[in-house]
């Protein structure tokens, strides 16, 4: 594992979102550029941004186009390589996200496989053998092409799913994956890793990452080689390079070869339990950061430690994060201050963590008409709240031409609006992160160890190497025996002790790092 991701802080940027150099009311590369310093004064010393290659943006850039070319309306190919230059010249790492999984269905490589003659492209993409043959299991689409045959989606009807082989073959369509063209897919994305990584690329997000070999089995072992060809791949040529998957499940992924995996909210996990259990049939809200819920640490716990062990047993990390263009912003349910003592756990647990733009603020979720494809999701990538006024300042366009409107509310929380409040919500993850950077025990593969928790508490104690964590998201204080916690490092809210007798007392909504006596 490159060795920089022990001490990583991801900063996720929706680029369309983040800020407009341009007055056309999209964001650009020159806008991230423009904000390296305000993102490494956060803390965040790396970043993951989201697709910027050229497409016809019927999902967001998730349906790719050009694999080597950045999006026109973000920019150029010498734009994003000053972007890398100059984080690396602020010793900052750029991850782009790669999409293999599938491309946009103008992509030249689909346009020559939907021809009737067949070229080199013809099995890139996996097709029938009949135009009324149907590609069941997968959804196809057929009655678009030239050729007389149905084509497999991998996700929307914009995404024809390249072609990696099936691991099991049922059907005379189905290739296996060991024939030359599903080697020659694999070879292709590799190519273009190579093209960004020698550009200054410090390596890759893969989008539906377990989702490449067909028909695979439960161990996703025909995906698994792939990836593990990759990573060689990488190992080999690149070795500063980081891959980071959308998996969700590490026992697979970080086995095949990623260096980390995300924890990704789906309904009932250990994760969304921390902030997106918005509630039973009578409308509570059961989060664990939900000060005025029940809910314990343990469900998390639950779902959490085994893929935590997991990672360890691979040498690979399990990340979390704040949001992403996928979820529901936190801020959704969470007031300001329960989000302080949110992100300071996770921010203070293993594995590197992710902090989506404007969560740091706390910018909200906003019930906004679907744009390119992001239906429930778009409320999560509404524009970048830097100061009053017009447009928030993300963008000097006309507020009609915004890719999405600014939060209308008149305390629309901004950057400029907290920068000298050291009780705002984004001081507070100034604080905390440089508290991660400080101690070599909150790094990313620093040991874990869970202190207490209990079903019928809401305190959360852990250890991170010497250091000892307390976190009450609740309403009432809480003690426990903490023999030899020595002097508070950090704290939110209320932390008291009575060292001659081994107790630490944690207020209400509290939060402390307290050093071992010694």
């Amino acid at each position: 594992m490159p060795q920089w991701l022990n001490d990583a802080v991801f900063y996720e940027i929706y680029p369309q979102s983040f800020c407009d150099t341009n007055a056309d009311g999209i964001g650009d590369i020159p806008g991230v550029i423009e904000k390296l310093d305000y993102i490494q004064g956060l803390g965040c010393n790396a970043i993951w941004l989201n697709p910027c290659f050229d497409s016809p943006f019927k999902d967001a850039g998730y349906d790719v186009r050009d694999y080597k070319k950045v999006a026109p309306r973000y920019g150029t190919n010498e734009d994003l390589a000053r972007c890398f230059a100059e984080a690396h010249r602020r010793g900052m790492r750029i991850l782009l996200d790669l999409v293999p999984g599938h491309t946009s269905e103008e992509h030249p490589w689909f346009v020559e496989s939907s021809r009737s003659a067949q070229g080199e492209y013809a099995s890139r993409y996996i097709w029938t053998n009949h135009w009324y043959e149907r590609t069941a299991p997968l959804p196809g689409i057929g009655g678009e092409s030239e050729r007389e045959a149905m084509y497999a989606l991998n996700f929307f009807k914009c995404q024809p799913a390249l072609n990696y082989g099936f691991w099991h073959v049922t059907q005379p369509w189905q290739l296996p994956v060991d024939h030359p063209a599903c080697i020659a897919t694999r070879e292709a994305m590799k190519d273009v890793m190579r093209f960004w990584l020698d550009m200054g690329c410090d390596g890759f997000r893969v989008d539906m990452a377990g989702s490449l070999v067909k028909a695979d089995d439960k161990h996703f072992s025909g995906t698994s080689a792939i990836w593990r060809d990759v990573r060689a791949m990488l190992d080999r040529e690149y070795p500063e390079a980081a891959l980071v998957s959308e998996w969700g499940q590490p026992e697979f992924s970080l086995a095949a070869g990623f260096h980390m995996d995300f924890y990704l909210s789906w309904s009932g996990n250990g994760y969304t339990s921390l902030m997106r259990d918005y509630g039973d049939a009578d409308g509570a809200d059961n989060s664990y950061f939900k000060s005025t819920s029940h809910t314990s640490i343990v469900p998390f716990l639950a779902d959490y430690m085994p893929k935590y062990r997991a990672a360890l047993k691979a040498g690979g990390l399990f990340c979390l994060l704040t949001c992403n263009h996928d979820t529901t912003r936190p801020r959704f349910n969470l007031s300001p201050e329960e989000l302080k003592l949110a992100y300071a756990f996770l921010f203070t647990m293993p594995g590197a963590p992710y902090l989506y733009y404007g969560d740091e603020i706390g910018m909200r979720y906003l019930d906004v008409p679907t744009k390119e494809g992001g239906y429930t999701r778009t409320g999560s990538r509404t524009p970048m709240q830097w100061q009053p006024g017009e447009n928030l300042g993300f963008s000097a366009g006309d507020p009609s031409a915004l890719y999405l409107p600014v939060d209308p509310a008149p305390n629309a929380p901004t950057v400029a609006g907290q920068d000298n409040d050291p009780a705002s919500l984004l001081n507070t993850v100034r604080a905390l992160l440089a508290l991660r950077h400080k101690y070599d025990d909150l790094s990313a593969s620093a040991p874990f160890e869970i202190y207490e928790a209990k079903a019928d508490s809401r305190l959360f104690v852990y250890r991170r190497g010497s250091l000892l964590v307390a976190v009450n998201p609740g309403l009432s204080p809480y003690s426990f025996d903490a023999p030899d916690a020595g002097h508070i490092l950090y704290a939110i809210g209320s932390c008291t002790g009575a060292p001659e007798k081994g107790r630490v007392e944690l207020g209400a909504q509290s939060f402390a790092v307290l050093a071992q006596r010694g």
